[in-house]
């Protein structure tokens, strides 16, 4: 698979030479759906449920570099925007422009940023071990919050606890999720280690 990287990503690594056309078809295909499924699926948790969907967004990008993580990000929000069901919460809280111009749309705007960013890391080699991960990852989660905050005041004013809406009830989640990237991306590295070794012999 020939992407244009800096250094190789995981998906480089995984699939080595034994992709084409195809694999980058399915790589962005397999990404929308992920996307997706991990906004409807529902994790209990403390203070609130959690979704998957900012480690699916952050992992994608570490793992097929921001091209195709930009790529794939994006026709995930025009799906939304065209009206197809695809984020958390809808159809119950609207459809199409109208939810992505509502309270989350900034933290969807910061996924497509922070996708593009968490593959910028990867093709320089974050994401090979826990503690460039769990660095990565922070930033990322860091860039979706700036991006959503920013919107959430700008749309119902600075005077209202934007923080306390947007932030403080999702931080222990998304601290879970960090760890637990921290501990599958590294794996996958040595999973991608060993096949090449066995490639090679």
């Amino acid at each position: 698979m020939q992407l244009v990287t800096t250094r190789p990503v995981l998906a480089e690594a995984l699939l080595g030479q034994r992709s084409g056309l195809v694999a980058r078809l399915a790589l962005v295909v397999g990404g929308v759906a992920l996307l997706w499924a991990s906004a409807k699926l529902q994790v209990p948790f403390y203070p609130v449920p959690m979704t998957l969907q900012t480690l699916v967004v952050l992992g994608l990008g570490m793992t097929v570099g921001w091209r195709f993580a930009g790529t794939t990000v994006a026709l995930y929000l025009v799906q939304g925007l065209i009206g197809l069901p695809v984020f958390a919460g809808t159809p119950e809280k609207g459809i199409g422009l109208a939810y992505m111009m509502g309270p989350t749309g900034g933290f969807l705007v910061g996924f497509l940023a922070a996708a593009m960013l968490m593959g910028w890391l990867a093709e320089r080699g974050w994401g090979r071990n826990a503690v460039s991960t769990v660095g990565a990852m922070l930033i990322g989660n860091a860039v979706i919050y700036a991006f959503g905050v920013a919107w959430l005041g700008t749309l119902v004013g600075w005077d209202k606890p934007v923080l306390e809406w947007g932030v403080y009830p999702f931080l222990l989640a998304d601290l879970f999720k960090v760890g637990l990237a921290a501990a599958l991306l590294p794996m996958a590295w040595r999973v991608s280690g060993w096949l090449k070794d066995r490639d090679q012999r």
